[in-house]
């Protein structure tokens, strides 16, 4: 079964800028299966100043202090709807 963007359902999402990156935390729940976090990061382009997807990596320590408490607002949203 191929993905299905349609299916895949935002339940939260927040998102923190740095100087030259964007953290984003997101709660989805794909064909209302049980909800999981994820956390992507966007670099904005010098020459055009456009966000472009980046890979996740690793996280310096002011990034994972700044998004900290994103986290602890997007567990909540983590519960499967019945």
């Amino acid at each position: 079964m191929a993905f299905d963007k349609g299916l895949d359902k935002e339940l939260f999402g927040e998102s923190i800028e740095f100087e030259v990156t964007r953290l984003r935390v997101s709660v989805f729940s794909y064909n209302n299966g049980v909800p999981k976090l994820q956390i992507s990061r966007e670099n904005r382009l010098m020459d055009s100043g456009e966000w472009t997807f980046a890979k996740m990596g690793r996280l310096t320590k002011e990034e994972l202090e700044k998004i900290l408490p994103i986290i602890n607002k997007a567990i909540p949203k983590m519960v499967k709807e019945e």
